[in-house]
């Protein structure tokens, strides 16, 4: 790379492309270097020998000053939006400290595509005129700095779908993005996302996205830039996109919330220029990756309030009620059950530990009914959507990444697989997808209601944050995308211990894709990186899925 880039870490290379292909990522990331002014690069050394665990780095760098910190560390963005409301800071000072903590977390794990500090100082400063004329703020997110994922259109910014060949910049907003500005969100940054947008670990022309708590580590995919960057502070708030856990998985890697809603309940409409063949059968969703479950419900509280569905007739108009909420119909007892594997893949030992905790903890609370939750066809279902994604067997994807020269990176190889093996699909074939789809969904419907829960609680992931080039097993969240439940997860007190601290109770695999697991486990080594749990509810029950975690609160320590 050219001495004018923006040096970040990158323990493990991103996979060389064509001569041209290098020559036009080597133009864009030096545009995006050129934006950076020289006092908020981090110090040479801090690249060239970083610690495994980078989370401290913003604090102490030297580059943020003592009201930067206080902004960035010690608020969500309700509490932000408070404080600006009031006076106790200008919009101006949030938006600064952001993206001053955001370019700095980038260096640290190459979470950004796009950085623009000065633009939105010029929308904070609007934003601080308009208060002090007014005395009112423009909306419930007046001055809130929003990160935005890769492939979501900004106004005059860049974005792309997963690939060099289709990298434009966007003449006007998405209609998500028109109603954060609206509600006065300040734009500042976008984030890094991987090669087709399909994968569990976030490697694209921008680089790859590390994991704060153990670089060593992915920060999963595909919104691992949104992860990374927030884990880090330089986010309280920010977009992520779901297909098969692209929201849910980088968040419990990184130890934050994030939240798949059930599909069209959040506007996407311009998310995508030509859509996707996968929402043929499996609907993508949207939905806010943040610190806190408060700053969870203010999102979808505001994007229902602008009702989104006048303009897109895709959205369903659902009322919001969100963390108020009664806590389901069934209750008291709120009925929770636990998934403690899926029948295919026993979670590696963390996780394990952390859903006993949680269930521990549930049971010596009272008002929650705790039971197992008995896994249903899980393979079978990721086998299904493997094959949706792909009705063309991959043929555009790889005809998009020959146009550039783009190297096919390997975990985009491993999820073509399945589809490459045969011909593309005809209008029957998607219909009888279609078909098995709906029987299946029907069938687990009727296998939940057979269980008697309100709530299913279950891993995020096999394990912990995987090592890089690992992210192969997408259960955990995969079904609940074929299904279209709405998943949140949400971090636990439990963190990995030192490799060879702990390990499996039992000694017998479940399959060879568990075996495979264990031994992934055995030769990794993921000290202190954080423990998610997904919590589920039935197909458009986001609210009470809300209210459900409003009643778990106290009990799982949530914030």
């Amino acid at each position: 790379m050219s001495s004018k880039m923006l040096p970040v870490i990158q323990p493990v290379p991103v996979p060389s492309g064509s001569a041209a292909y290098e020559a036009a990522r080597e133009a864009i990331l030096g545009e995006f270097a050129a934006a950076v002014p020289d006092q908020l690069h981090l110090p040479p050394s801090t690249v060239q020998k970083p610690p495994r665990n980078v989370t401290r780095i913003p604090g102490e760098c030297g580059l943020l000053s003592a009201l930067d910190l206080e902004i960035t560390e010690k608020h969500d963005g309700y509490a932000l939006a408070k404080a600006i409301a009031s006076g106790r800071f200008t919009a101006v000072a949030v938006a600064t400290a952001f993206a001053k903590r955001a370019i700095i977390a980038h260096q640290l794990t190459a979470c950004l595509t796009e950085w623009f500090m000065d633009e939105a100082i010029a929308q904070a400063e609007a934003l601080d005129a308009h208060l002090a004329s007014t005395g009112k703020t423009v909306g419930p997110l007046h001055g809130v700095p929003v990160s935005i994922k890769a492939h979501i259109p900004i106004a005059g910014h860049w974005s792309n779908v997963g690939y060099l060949s289709t990298v434009k910049k966007d003449r006007s907003d998405c209609q998500m993005v028109a109603i954060l500005r609206k509600a006065g969100a300040v734009f500042y940054c976008k984030t890094n996302q991987p090669q087709a947008i399909m994968h569990l670990e976030s490697t694209s022309l921008y680089g790859r996205v590390l994991n704060p708590h153990n670089i060593n580590l992915s920060a999963g995919g595909s919104s691992g830039g949104e992860a990374a960057l927030i884990a880090l502070r330089g986010s309280v708030l920010g977009v992520g996109t779901d297909i098969g856990g692209s929201i849910r998985g980088p968040a419990a890697f990184c130890g934050i919330y994030g939240f798949k809603p059930t599909s069209y309940v959040l506007p996407m409409k311009d998310f995508l220029p030509g859509g996707a063949a996968a929402e043929l059968n499996i609907l993508c969703s949207t939905g806010p990756m943040c610190t806190s479950l408060r700053d969870m419900d203010l999102f979808m509280s505001l994007m229902a309030s602008a009702k989104p569905y006048l303009e897109d007739p895709r959205v369903i108009p659902l009322p919001w009620t969100g963390l108020a909420s009664a806590p389901l119909q069934n209750s008291p007892p709120l009925k929770v059950g636990f998934m403690m594997h899926d029948g295919a893949i026993i979670p590696q030992p963390p996780v394990t530990r952390a859903l006993e905790w949680a269930r521990s903890r549930l049971e010596q609370t009272p008002g929650f009914q705790v039971q197992s939750f008995e896994p249903y066809q899980v393979a079978q279902a990721v086998k299904n959507i493997r094959l949706a994604y792909w009705p063309d067997g991959g043929r555009d994807s790889r005809q998009r990444l020959a146009e550039a020269g783009e190297p096919v990176l390997p975990l985009t190889e491993w999820i073509l697989a399945d589809a490459s093996r045969g011909p593309p699909l005809d209008s029957f074939g998607v219909l009888q997808q279609r078909l098995d789809r709906d029987e299946f969904r029907c069938n687990f419907s009727q296998h939940w209601e057979s269980q008697d829960v309100d709530l299913v609680i279950c891993p995020s992931f096999v394990g912990p944050a995987c090592a890089h080039e690992t992210a192969w097993y997408w259960n955990y969240t995969a079904f609940w995308n074929y299904v279209d439940y709405p998943g949140v997860v949400v971090p636990t007190p439990v963190t990995a211990l030192a490799k060879g601290a702990e390990d499996y109770a039992s000694s017998d695999p479940l399959s060879e894709e568990c075996k495979h697991v264990r031994r992934l486990w055995r030769e990794g080594d993921f000290e202190g990186a954080p423990i998610d749990l997904q919590v589920v509810a039935r197909r458009y029950h986001d609210s009470d899925l809300l209210g459900g975690l409003a009643a778990l609160q106290a009990a799982l320590e949530l914030h």
